[in-house]
This record gives C-alpha cells, structure tokens and sequence, in this order.
C-alpha cells in the first residue's frame, strides 16, 4: 500500500517537473532581459515544483567570485547590495569549486552553510547546482530547498536540468553580447578611420583659392547649418561634404548621399521620404527614406540644382519644417537633419529665369564653398597627382609608382576642363601606359596628352584675335570667316559678334558658299 501511494507521489512529481521544464524553456526563450527570465524561472519552481526559497549566482568575469543575481522570497527585496561567494566559501562556493551538484538532507546538519543570507529554512533540505557550459567551467549556481525529504535524487536532476537550460540561455546571451561588443569596436574603428580619412589636412591643396575654402569648412563645420557646395564637376565637392560631416558635431550619426539628378520626381520622392505599403504599384512593403535614415546626421544632396520646380516645393517644407510625411502615408514625421547640398549650375541665373524657385534657393545658400577649378590652382598638382597615385598603386596591387617631373611639366600646360576627376583618369592612364611604373613625359605623352594641349593653344590663339568688323576694307566674306574663326565655329556666338540673328548668319554662310569647319 504505501509502495502505491510512494509510486504515485512520484509519478506526480515527474509530472510536475515535466510541466515546470516546459513552461521553464519558453520562459528562457522569450525576449525579456536575463534578469527577467530568471527571476521567473525560481517562480515557476516555487509554485510548480515545491522548490522554495530559490536563488541564482553568476560568475563576475573579472573576479571569478559568484555574485548573486536574483533571488525568489518573501524578504528577497531587502538584498539591495550584492552578495558574493568565492570558490570554496560556504555552499555556494563548494560548488563553484567542485563543480558538481551538492544534496543535503537537513541544512542545519550542513558545517559548510554560512547561512550569511538568512535566507533559507535550516530544518528542510537543500540542493544547489553547477550552471556550466562544459566541464570545468562553471559560470554559475541554480540552489533551492526542497518542501519535503522526499525523493531527493530525482529532484536533484531536475535541478541539474533546469541548470543546463539556463547555462545555454546565459551562453547564448553572452554571444550576442560578445559580437555586439565587436561589432561596435568594428564600427568605432571604421569612424575613427573615415573620420581620419576625411580630415580638413587629407583634403590636397595650399594654393590661395583652396585655403580660403579650408578657412570656410572648418568654421561651417563647428555649426549645424544648411551647406551649399558650388563648383565645376570634379572638383571634389564629395570630399568636402564628407569633411564637414565628418569633422562636425553629428559625426557619429549616419551620413547618406543621393544624386539627385540620377532621379525622376516619383523615385525621387520615395527615396528621400520613404513609402507605405501599398502606396504604388511594387511596393510590398513599408521603406524609410533618406531623410528618416539620416536622422540626427548628414544628408548629402548631390547635383541639387537638377530637380524639377514642383519636387523643390516638397524639399523646401522638409528644409524649413524639418517634417514629412511618406509617400501614401498620412502620418507626419519630423527628423533632425543637417543638410549639405551640391550644384554646378548658376542658380542665381536660374531663379532670375523662374527654374529654381528663390525660397528654396536662399533656403540652401545659408553658408555657400565656392570649390575653384583645377585650371584655377595648379599649383596644387604635383601634390595631387602623389595622393592620386598611391590611390591607384593600392587598385593596381600595391604596385611602385613614380611620377616624374617631365610628367608633371605636361600636366601643368593642360586646361583641366574634367577637373581633379579628369587628373584621376589621366594618372591611371599613365600607370597602365607604364610598363615599370615610372610616369615621365614619354609616358604621359603617350596618353595622347600633348595633343590635347595643343589644340587648346590653337584655340586660344584663334579666340586672342581681335578682328574690328567695322572695318570697310573687310567684305562680307572675310568679316564672317573671321567672326567664325574667333567663336571656334559656333554660329551662334559668330552672330552675336556681327549683331545678327543666328538664321541671318546661316544665311550669310549658304550663300557666300563658306565650308564650316568642325572644332
């Protein structure tokens, strides 16, 4: 008879104990903090097991002393500060030492309990697990007192159970914890990198129109205003947009670039303001925008002056609102953006003529970098053409190159109308040219260079003629050849300087029988 009920109480317990470990794991699964879950785990084992007056100590890395983490009794909120137990200091400390789990039948029988908690019950038993991610490395104890002497073995294991579930919990956080460390050790070396990368001494240049633009970002950069960066192409408004942002106060916050030029309107809109679900046909999902993704940062507009009249109503409420709402959304959303822009176009031309709206532009030119052209700064070449070598050394391999000053003699004679980007391709030109890696004249000859400054010295004698065309000695014939060969061929530029019509002067060529000749 008691055999039955002995085996009952038994089953009942396994049954128990099952539902606990179920209810146990979901609880290690979930999304709460650790702290949390474990907390909830001496819950589950008080009110589903009969394991009372539950505790959990973790091992501090640093100490390898035990620290206790949580605790589940009535008093457990009067451990305001944290108790800790060195290897083979009372209990818990034997088990930190041992590594194996310890059961006792009556704890006040037990010369090793220090009872330094005043926690538990000294006339009931006690079990007190190793919380391991294998063996020999202990990162923590699971103990707990039984409500009753009954079946100790068995209760024993389950506790080695629960033991290992929170091992595995603990071990998958400490991974998380560990790549999320290294990712952000990754991301603050790549910063400082780009941050030395991109500082106001890497930027190439010491002649008198490049220090006045240095004398310009360096103080826009101390202040959260609207840049607008103005320059022929390729004269690295890019490079500059990126030492503002990297050299300001938002320098750890994210920097995006848009070409808004590469852009219709429709796309346009939805890059920089995102989309609802649903808004258009193809969008099957909700998208943030530039804007939204450059929050508290940098949000580079590049080739500013290219949108249309009717998007630069839409920027212009985001610039001075600082809000928006997405494309099919009803929801406004305001952001904090530092705006750099970027044009090679006359906008003051334009707003004269009625293509770019004149609040959108005095809203941009809060503090204009005039970059000057290449053809403006020569001096700055053979520095240049260093720095853009070892840039195409490391494309090519880590390859020696070495440019000559016969090569840089060459350089300095050319106009540069593609600017700094213009200088680039040249250089890399050069290079494969180069069969040893030295650059000299032979080589950038070779590039077709030479011929190139030629006929731009052609040109600049032709347009250095000055022909009076109210000469009467001239016929009609040699007044529009000359006025042909002054303006490089162009009949409309020809016309001007013979105040006529571009259809007259096409006339005046038909039927004098002149041969255009193509520049």
């Amino acid at each position: 008879m008691a055999e039955g009920r002995e085996m009952t109480e038994r089953i009942q317990l396994i049954e128990a104990e099952l539902d606990t470990l179920y209810i146990i794991s979901q609880v290690l699964t979930s999304a709460h903090d650790l702290n949390a879950k474990l907390q909830a785990v001496l819950e589950m084992l008080h009110k589903r097991s009969g394991m009372r007056l539950g505790m959990i100590t973790l091992r501090e890395i640093e100490s390898n002393s035990m620290i206790v983490s949580v605790v589940h009794a009535k008093d457990a909120g009067k451990f305001s500060e944290p108790v800790k137990y060195n290897p083979g200091e009372g209990l818990i400390g034997a088990i930190l030492e041992e590594g194996s789990t310890i059961v006792i039948d009556k704890l006040s029988e037990e010369p090793r309990f220090l009872g330094r908690m005043g926690l538990y019950d000294p006339e009931l038993p006690f079990i007190g697990s190793p919380i391991y991610l294998e063996e020999g490395d202990v990162i923590g104890v699971l103990a707990a007192q039984p409500d009753s002497g009954e079946f100790l073995g068995d209760r024993a294991r389950f506790m080695e159970m629960i033991a290992n579930l929170i091992a595995q919990s603990v071990n998958l956080l400490r991974v998380t914890e560990r790549k999320q460390r290294n990712l952000l050790n990754e991301r603050d070396q790549l910063r400082q990198v780009l941050i030395k990368n991109y500082n106001f001494e890497n930027i190439i240049g010491h002649s008198p129109p490049m220090i006045k633009v240095f004398d310009v970002i360096r103080q826009v950069a101390k202040w959260n205003t609207t840049v607008l960066i103005r320059g022929e192409s390729g004269t690295g408004k890019e490079v500059v947009a990126n030492a503002i942002h990297f050299n300001s106060g938002c320098a750890s916050g994210p920097f995006l670039k848009l070409n808004c030029a590469a852009l219709p309107d429709t796309l346009l809109e939805s890059e920089l303001f995102g989309h609802e679900k649903g808004a258009f046909s193809g969008a099957i999902t909700q998208r943030k925008g530039r804007f939204e993704l450059a929050d508290n940062g940098t949000l580079f507009l590049d080739e500013i002056g290219e949108i249309s009249a009717s998007f630069q109503a839409k920027l212009l409420r985001v610039l001075q609102e600082g809000e928006f709402e997405r494309v099919g959304g009803t929801q406004t959303i305001k952001v904090n953006v530092r705006i750099i822009a970027a044009t090679n176009r006359n906008l003051e031309e334009e707003v004269t003529s009625g293509v770019f709206r004149e609040d959108l532009y005095y809203r941009l030119n809060i503090m204009p970098v005039n970059m000057p052209a290449l053809r403006d700064r020569k001096e700055d070449i053979p520095k240049l053409s260093e720095f853009l070598l070892a840039r195409i050394s490391v494309q090519q391999g880590g390859r020696q190159l070495d440019i000559k000053e016969s090569a840089i003699r060459i350089l300095m004679k050319h106009n540069w109308p593609g600017n700094v980007r213009e200088l680039a391709n040249r250089l890399e030109r050069a290079a494969i040219m180069s069969q040893n890696g030295i650059i000299d004249r032979d080589v950038m000859v070779s590039t077709g260079l030479e011929d190139e400054i030629d006929m731009e010295n052609s040109l600049k004698v032709q347009k250095s003629v000055v022909i009076d065309f109210n000469n009467e000695s001239m016929d009609d014939r040699e007044k529009v050849i000359a006025a042909l060969e002054q303006s490089g061929w162009v009949q409309a530029k020809a016309a001007r300087l013979l105040n006529m019509t571009p259809r007259q002067i096409a006339y005046r060529i038909l039927t004098l029988g002149i041969t255009m000749k193509q520049i």
